[in-house]
Formats: C-alpha cells, sequence, structure tokens
C-alpha cells in the first residue's frame, strides 16, 4: 500500500540529520562566542527595557 509517511528508517535518517543540523548550529554559535562576534538577543534587551520601565515607575509612585 503507498502511504503518505515515510517508513520507519526514513524517519530515524531525519531525524538524526536534523540532530546534525543543530549540533552543527551549536557548534558555529560557540565558534562565534569565542571570536567575539557574540549578540545580544533581542528578548533579553526586552526584559532589560521593561525592568527600567518598571524601576522608574516604581519610583516615581513610591517617592512622590
Amino acid at each position: 500500500m503507498n502511504t503518505s509517511e515515510p517508513s520507519g528508517r526514513d524517519r530515524g535518517t531525519e531525524k538524526l540529520n536534523w540532530i546534525d543540523r543543530r549540533r552543527e548550529k551549536i557548534r558555529a554559535e560557540i565558534e562565534r562566542n569565542r571570536r567575539g562576534e557574540y549578540k545580544v538577543p533581542t528578548w533579553v534587551l526586552g526584559v532589560a527595557l521593561a525592568l527600567i520601565v518598571v524601576g522608574w515607575l516604581a519610583f516615581i509612585f513610591l517617592a512622590g
């Protein structure tokens, strides 16, 4: 019978390839970071900005 799902062996190969690609991506990122080419993630900048704004608002309302 023809089914739309790949055989178990094909899925295992695909998963292995995904794992290999993920590991290579992590290795490349670590190498970039060691060379000093790292960037701060956007979510970290967003959290820092939110903390600064909340701190200022707390200062204004609690001191005033």
